[in-house]
């Protein structure tokens, strides 16, 4: 049976670049890899045929050789050598499958970013509202201060790597397919350390307890973040440090509930205040604020305060204070007290309908409800 057309097995044009080339490849590759389909005999012959048409193809010398003669420049007598039998069996997948299993061909040693931290920061409704400025203080592992993050003794400096030469990695053959993996002796460093630092034994970073100032900014939210770029913690062998992430928890406030930028509270009104209006006063935020209650003023109702909230901290605007009418009950009453309300029980009970509509009307609801 006579060969498919490489550029027709890695559906590309005859003019196709090496990227395109190469892309095309690593998409069959993974499409067909024996071990991502145990279940399809066909897929190692697809495979290796793929594998065949890329090796071709991506080397210059062959692939003008195999645009000119096809594939009998490969056969006896011709160009020899570039068949899946010939030197496939020591084929370098590193370029092709570097962005997945880590590094391409010269790979270089890893660099490892230090961790990123959280710390929980709880603040009070006030210090949200117009901003604070706190110390925290968080243990961290910095750069260590004697062998300054290289993990060798003083006087000493590290070696290149015996097993991966100093490249961090090494490869793994496993049949005809070679992938790189982090080198098991010096964990990606690429260096070899014969006399470790006595402070922090070769690891290059020692626990410490770092104090930072930490401004919070007017109007900020409950459960968000404030991120302190390089406050995390060191990397290893001088890598960059992490980053630190606060995030805010804003205590329950004894009069006010936050909702976003608008604040609510409860407005306790006498019954007496209730009914025949008054005015009364209010906390905010700032100050103090008056409130006149129209007379029949019922519970639950809102009085709504422009711009008593909470500036926004990414709108700059103000948010409203929403106050809810709570209409006390009286408590421990004096015999004169209950003799007054008997009173007027008796004369409000002569005009249910002038003097207690929404009863008489809950009443009527009741009857229709049972028919």
């Amino acid at each position: 049976m006579s060969k498919k057309d490489y550029y027709e097995v890695l559906g590309v044009n005859r003019d196709a670049s090496e990227e395109d080339i190469k892309k095309a490849y690593r998409k069959l590759a993974m499409k067909h890899h024996p071990d991502r389909n145990p279940d399809n005999p066909k897929a190692e012959e697809h495979f290796k045929e793929a594998k065949e048409a890329y090796e071709t193809l991506s080397d210059g010398q062959k692939r003008a050789a195999y645009d000119q003669y096809g594939h009998a420049a490969f056969e006896a007598g011709g160009m020899g050598g570039g068949g899946f039998g010939g030197g496939a069996q020591g084929f370098d997948f590193g370029d092709i499958f570097g962005d997945i299993f880590g590094g391409g061909r010269g790979g270089r040693s890893q660099v490892h970013r230090g961790a990123d931290l959280r710390y929980n920061m709880e603040i009070t409704l006030e210090e949200a509202a117009r901003g604070a400025t706190k110390q925290i203080r968080i243990p961290v592992m910095e750069e260590c201060g004697i062998c300054h993050g290289s993990g060798a003794k003083p006087g000493t400096t590290p070696v290149t790597c015996s097993t991966c030469g100093g490249q961090g990695q090494v490869r793994v053959q496993q049949g005809f397919f070679s992938i790189q993996q982090t080198c098991p002796r010096c964990h990606g460093s690429g260096k070899q350390i014969s006399s470790p630092c006595a402070s922090c034994h070769g690891s290059g970073r020692v626990k410490e307890h770092k104090t930072l100032e930490i401004k919070i900014p007017a109007g900020i939210d409950n459960g968000m973040r404030l991120r302190h770029s390089g406050h995390g913690e060191a990397g290893s062998h001088g890598a960059p440090h992490g980053d630190l992430y606060v995030e805010i928890h804003i205590k329950p406030h004894s009069v006010f509930q936050r909702d976003g930028d608008d604040l609510h509270c409860e407005m306790p009104v006498s019954f007496a205040t209730a009914a025949l209006g008054g005015e009364i006063e209010i906390p905010t935020l700032d100050s103090k604020a008056s409130i006149k209650i129209p007379a029949e003023t019922q519970s639950g109702k809102i009085f709504r305060l422009r711009g008593k909230g909470i500036k926004g901290m990414r709108t700059h605007t103000h948010g409203d204070l929403h106050c809810h009418v709570i209409v006390e009950t009286p408590a421990n009453l004096t015999e004169r007290q209950k003799e007054l309300l008997r009173e007027f029980e008796a004369i409000s009970l002569e005009d249910t309908a002038r003097h207690s509509p929404r009863a008489k009307s809950w009443m009527a609801k009741v009857k229709d409800f049972f028919g």
